[in-house]
């Protein structure tokens, strides 16, 4: 049943979402996710300027004047959200969590979709929700739909979901992606990608990722921390690792520690940077300090020219 506190939540991320829609980057959208082909649109009268291989010779015959065909891009797409919900999400050290950065980016995404008539489905993987129905589904799926219902629908769902501590990781997400939508599709993929980590071989949502890439057109979100990836001078603090579960004591005044916290930090995101490009898919990384509209902006324009 939905409660007061929720659906007053859904409605001012809905109001912040669409202020940074309309403000920002609502044409850059179109602009970056072209149509899947073009559609009939018109014969009208030729016009000084027309190519000439676009002229309809049946039209033109009958009528004894020349015509031509308009086409129109065919804009409607589907965008799929899928969203990491485990326990590592919950994490944020600045203005937002994790969780409540894919939040804001899955809203944004939602309503720039929808202004563009494409339809939005969702998943949703890893909340502690889904982790306490055994024997249920371990993720959570919406239909890729449009209109104003279905997307507040998604923000409720985003919002509603709380990151916990499931055993259904990126790479079971990513396949059951595969396994489910069949028809090509945007995935927009927001995840720390930490889960499924090694040094010495690739991650286990490597294969996963790059199957889903075959099918569809991915593009990967990366939720960030700056945490993740420098430790503050403060002395001796507790640590808990939310993927193995492991607490421990730090020494963060000690410099040696701190670099090499900082190196293997790097070590790790090498390996989610060259996963990510050798399956060919674009990687935004979005901090839980930073502004990721223009981060998101940056990534449309660069994108848009690309397909020029």
């Amino acid at each position: 049943m939905l409660t007061e506190e929720l659906m007053r939540e859904v409605r001012r991320l809905e109001i912040r979402a669409r202020r940074r829609v309309d403000d920002l980057f609502g044409g850059q959208y179109h602009s970056a996710f072209k149509g899947q082909g073009i559609e009939f649109a018109e014969v009208r009268e030729y016009q000084p300027g027309d190519e000439v291989r676009t002229i309809d010779w049946n039209v033109t015959a009958r009528t004894g004047h020349p015509h031509v065909k308009r086409f129109m891009e065919e804009r409607q797409l589907t965008v799929i959200l899928s969203v990491d919900c485990t326990l590592s999400t919950a994490f944020g050290s600045v203005k937002r969590s994790k969780h409540q950065l894919a939040c804001e980016v899955g809203a944004v995404i939602t309503l720039a979709a929808g202004r563009n008539n494409d339809r939005v489905g969702l998943q949703i993987y890893g909340s502690e929700h889904l982790a306490q129905q055994p024997g249920e589904a371990e993720s959570f799926h919406l239909r890729p739909s449009k209109g104003k219902k279905h997307a507040r629908r998604i923000l409720r769902e985003l919002i509603d979901a709380t990151p916990g501590n499931s055993p259904f990781l990126l790479s079971d997400a990513i396949s059951e992606l595969g396994r489910t939508h069949r028809r090509r599709a945007i995935v927009f993929v927001m995840s720390d990608f930490l889960s499924g980590l090694s040094n010495t071989g690739e991650p286990t949502w490597a294969k996963p990722m790059r199957m889903l890439s075959q099918k569809h057109e991915v593009v990967a979100l990366q939720l960030t921390d700056p945490l993740e990836f420098d430790l503050p001078k403060a002395g001796m603090i507790r640590m808990h690792d939310p993927i193995t579960g492991k607490r421990f004591t730090v020494d963060t005044a000690s410099r040696r520690v701190r670099r090499r916290y900082h190196e293997q930090a790097m070590r790790e995101q090498a390996i989610i940077d060259e996963t990510l490009s050798r399956a060919r898919i674009d990687r935004i990384q979005l901090s839980t300090a930073g502004n990721y509209i223009d981060d998101l902006v940056k990534y449309f324009h660069q994108r848009e020219m690309r397909k020029r």
